[in-house]
């Protein structure tokens, strides 16, 4: 069983009683889709907040970082909600494809500008080519299945992208104080996001050209 596999079905476990509470209060996919959005928004602003009134103190960077693992969870709640109530529909898988990115992007703006209010400009410059590689992640996952091509290869896709941000966030609240400047964790969570998404782009691009010959 392939390792992302062997998760869902863990993290499925954990929130079914969740998803099936969501169904019987009538709360919908799309309802959910945007409160994870909203999530992603507020800790956007915090991370931005204690960039700005704030510098050095990273319990902001933590909580961010908790907002952010909190709100993934409902990437994975709406689709599971849509599949057990029937509510799935052509234009859900789209709102929540179009949220993702935004969320993704508000997210990693948050970042990136923490980054730059706290004098680490090389770290904003990775979180830029992070979010490049997560957008060409799923670019070529669109473009791919608009061919008709299955395109899920790869080491760093969304989940995986939304774990190392949110854990490197976390710890570096946690660890805040200690011997080592633990801004450097966010920093390194956003190189390694760079460099396997990036790589994970190329390796689909690659995947679809051997599936077109």
């Amino acid at each position: 069983m392939h390792y992302r596999d062997f998760l869902q079905r863990v993290i499925y476990n954990v929130i079914n009683p969740i998803v099936k509470g969501m169904i019987r209060v009538g709360i919908t996919p799309n309802m959910i889709t945007t409160i994870g959005l909203l999530g992603n928004v507020a800790a956007a602003v915090l991370l931005l907040y204690g960039g700005v009134e704030c510098p050095g103190d990273l319990s902001y960077v933590g909580w961010g970082g908790a907002i952010i693992l909190f709100s993934g969870l409902f990437d994975m709640m709406d689709g599971r909600v849509a599949r057990l109530s029937g509510q799935s529909s052509v234009f859900g898988a789209l709102y929540d494809s179009v949220l993702d990115r935004y969320s993704e992007l508000i997210t990693l703006f948050g970042i990136s500008y923490w980054l730059i209010l706290s004098g680490y400009l090389w770290g904003s410059v990775l979180t830029f080519l992070a979010l490049m590689g997560s957008l060409m992640v799923s670019y070529v996952r669109a473009r791919a299945e608009g061919l008709d091509i299955e395109c899920k290869v790869g080491l760093m896709q969304r989940p995986e992208r939304v774990v190392v941000t949110a854990v490197a966030c976390i710890l570096a609240g946690v660890l805040q104080g200690k011997d080592f400047d633990s801004t450097l964790i966010v920093v390194g969570a956003m190189a390694l996001i760079a460099l396997l998404a990036n790589l994970t782009a190329v390796w689909r691009i690659l995947h679809c050209r051997k599936q077109l010959k």
